[in-house]
């Protein structure tokens, strides 16, 4: 009866509720207890319980909006945490709850149950149908799959909250910036959704400790979650710089087997350089150029587009600097994209062709980049072979792994590349041992390739 009758004053309601807050901010414990000392977990969950019974009645609306970015990020909070752990007192406290309220058998299925009743005296009925359509609450009591229904929560009520969104995301970056965070993987989703909401001016030295530490993660979700921050970021130039400090950590992540990690880390980089005088980048583009030439061969189209497209950039933008820095990186990329220059996929094998006459301008390399203008491929080996004498050998060996390529005309363009190889370096029986060792008993098509490279260093002798 106490609590309805508060829940009837609107003062009386905005007097209580501070003091609600504090103590269901305070799961686990840190410093609440009673005057008696008394300091056990069941409060955070009292406190809530006697806020289920406030907003039961229609008067205290208008108080509790004045609270509901504080409020539905406690309530999320203490979803997380009684889904983790729930200490046996307060597994006592709920069991004397139910019979008395009719509530829920587990303390986070009354606390979902709270959250949407909250959302509807606020009348944003249509934004807790949504969430269930999509199964967000459900997914909410799960703790492997709560960050997702947080981020979802955060998004389907991104146009009711939008009022609230900047101080929200203040207070989660103070929740997520102690020493220990506690409730990080959903609060951090939830802090990514209402990213652009910040004064990226005035919080930066904030964002980026937190974002940096998810990044060193082994959780991928927790990587995934921190690159979607950096990709919100990335977008305003002025923060160009500041990411740039993280270059190291998005470089480990490059060789990561996750497509989906892998394309995010490239948009990051990608949007970095969108601010042409990022000058703390020169120092890291011959490694990220590095990074990249691995991942032109990605079974993952997307990964294999922007990589392509990202070493461009990089070259270009350090075009200024002179060909020193990136010198070796890009002749040693020169074969992988003349044979990507076939490929399948006319997406890359048109960004192959264009970054290679890139690359061709980068070495000054008027020779190359003319025959290449003129869509003569194969002279371009045959000038590429004959005045690189000393990557004659570098060459051949990048060309080798293409024999087993899946796609039939990669394979070819090795071979043809391959027969001219042998013959400006005349030497076929070391040639044919290496061709060899790279052979495997299981590959039916071996005997094909055998041939046809054999064919096609006949056709390079007698040209």
């Amino acid at each position: 009866m106490m609590w309805s009758s508060i829940g009837s004053s609107e003062t009386a309601v905005e007097k209580v509720l501070p003091t609600l807050l504090r103590v269901m901010e305070d799961w686990p414990v840190h410093g609440m207890s009673t005057s008696d000392g008394d300091n056990r977990d069941v409060f955070a969950l009292a406190a809530t319980l006697a806020l289920w019974l406030i907003i039961q009645e229609p008067k205290c609306q208008d108080a509790v909006m004045n609270y509901i970015p504080r409020l539905l990020v406690a309530l999320l909070f203490q979803v997380s945490m009684s889904t983790e752990q729930v200490p046996e007192e307060v597994n006592t406290f709920w069991r004397g709850c139910l019979e008395q309220h009719h509530l829920p058998t587990q303390p986070n299925r009354f606390l979902v149950q709270t959250i949407k009743a909250l959302l509807c005296r606020l009348q944003w009925d249509n934004e807790v149908v949504s969430v269930e359509r999509k199964c967000g609450w459900d997914t909410l009591l799960c703790a492997d799959t709560q960050h997702y229904a947080v981020g979802l929560l955060a998004r389907e009520m991104r146009h009711i909250l939008l009022p609230f969104y900047s101080p929200m995301a203040i207070h989660l970056l103070g929740l997520l910036s102690t020493e220990d965070p506690r409730w990080e993987l959903p609060a951090l989703a939830f802090l990514v959704e209402v990213l652009d909401f910040l004064d990226r001016s005035k919080c930066c030295d904030s964002v980026l400790p937190i974002l940096s530490r998810n990044l060193r993660s082994q959780c991928q979700e927790r990587q995934r979650l921190a690159l979607r921050g950096l990709l919100v970021l990335a977008v305003d130039p002025s923060m160009a710089q500041s990411i740039c400090s993280l270059s190291q950590h998005l470089l480990e992540l490059l060789p990561d087997a996750d497509g989906e990690l892998v394309v995010m880390t490239l948009s990051v980089f990608e949007g970095m350089l969108q601010d042409e005088d990022i000058r703390a980048f020169v120092s890291t583009a011959p490694k990220l150029a590095e990074a990249l030439r691995p991942l032109f061969d990605n079974d993952n189209t997307q990964v294999q587009l922007l990589s392509i497209r990202l070493f461009q950039t990089v070259m270009e933008l350090l075009v200024e600097e002179g060909t020193q820095l990136l010198e070796t990186q890009v002749h040693q990329s020169l074969v992988p994209l003349f044979i990507h220059g076939h490929d399948e996929n006319q997406c890359v094998a048109e960004a192959s062709w264009e970054v290679l006459l890139c690359a061709a301008r980068f070495l000054k390399r008027r020779d190359l980049e003319k025959l290449l203008r003129k869509e003569q491929h194969f002279k371009f080996c045959d000038c590429l072979m004959d005045k690189d004498v000393s990557r004659r050998a570098e060459h051949l060996h990048q060309a080798l792994p293409y024999l087993q390529s899946s796609q039939q005309p990669l394979r070819e363009a090795a071979v043809r590349f391959m027969g001219i190889a042998a013959w400006h370096m005349q030497d076929l029986q070391l040639l044919m041992r290496a061709f060899e060792a790279m052979s495997q008993d299981d590959c039916p098509s071996y005997c094909t390739m055998r041939t046809e490279f054999l064919s096609a260093f006949r056709r390079a002798v007698t040209k």
